[in-house]
């Protein structure tokens, strides 16, 4: 172990496979912080806490099992010319899930702004966030180990790589929620990344890969675009505030 440290080979690899984790990461936290905007302020921070350690957990669990997910990428349903894996039904299945679940959010967004009032969480939210939580924690997991294990031989760099990356998701999770809901044009935007995300995932399922750089250029464009927006609103409001004044 202390040799495999003090390999500038190995720290390399760390450093590049933690980068590739935070950026895989991020799907888990816009994913996160769209979920828990309809909770409220206590019960949103236990299922962004619990999403998050459910993220370690089953990226620990993984790579704990090797074999067995390398075994995932081996073809088990075959039609015509396509021949998927279970790696690929889970990708696209959860690509799937993405698509429903953000297109649902958003027609409810929708709805309650033509409603105009406040829609308060059903009594058992709490319960089917976290369920939902589960089901793409597993999904990215899956994902970010099977990338982890083509770019590393040592067990040891990537259960390090992925424990620094979920702590990164961790300390930024919490103001990305916060932000997400603040502004609710921002929240609308989160719902658009991961139809796109959801998209990615179902063509990666289908062998038809969407290199992922042009998805975060895509969300990062769109993400400064909106960062402006929200500057330029604050500032008329403050400028309306001190003409009133």
């Amino acid at each position: 172990m202390i040799e495999l440290f003090s390999s500038p080979e190995a720290w390399a690899a760390l450093l590049t496979l933690t980068a590739l984790e935070i950026v895989l990461g991020i799907d888990n936290v816009i994913f996160l912080s769209v979920l828990v905007s309809r909770l409220p302020e206590p019960l949103a921070t236990r299922a962004r806490q619990i999403g998050l350690a459910l993220a370690l957990v089953f990226r620990i669990l993984l790579l704990s099992v090797l074999v067995w997910l390398i075994g995932l990428t081996e073809p088990v349903i075959a039609v015509k010319s396509f021949a998927f894996s279970w790696r690929d039904l889970i990708l696209i299945g959860g690509g799937l899930f993405l698509i429903a679940k953000a297109t649902h959010e958003i027609h409810a967004e929708v709805e309650a702004r033509e409603g105009g009032g406040d829609e308060k969480p059903a009594p058992n939210a709490f319960a089917l966030v976290i369920l939902q939580v589960v089901i793409v924690d597993l999904v990215f997991s899956l994902d970010s180990i099977i990338t982890a294990i083509g770019m590393a031989q040592d067990i040891e760099i990537m259960v390090a790589a992925v424990i620094i990356a979920c702590a990164v998701m961790y300390v930024s999770s919490g103001p990305v929620a916060r932000f997400v809901a603040h502004y609710p044009t921002t929240k609308m935007l989160a719902l658009a990344f991961l139809v796109l995300i959801g998209v990615s995932l179902m063509a990666d399922g289908f062998k038809f890969h969407i290199p992922r750089g042009y998805i975060y250029f895509a969300i990062l464009f769109s993400a400064a675009v909106e960062l402006f927006n929200v500057m330029a609103k604050r500032n008329r409001r403050k400028r309306a505030q001190t003409g009133t004044g």
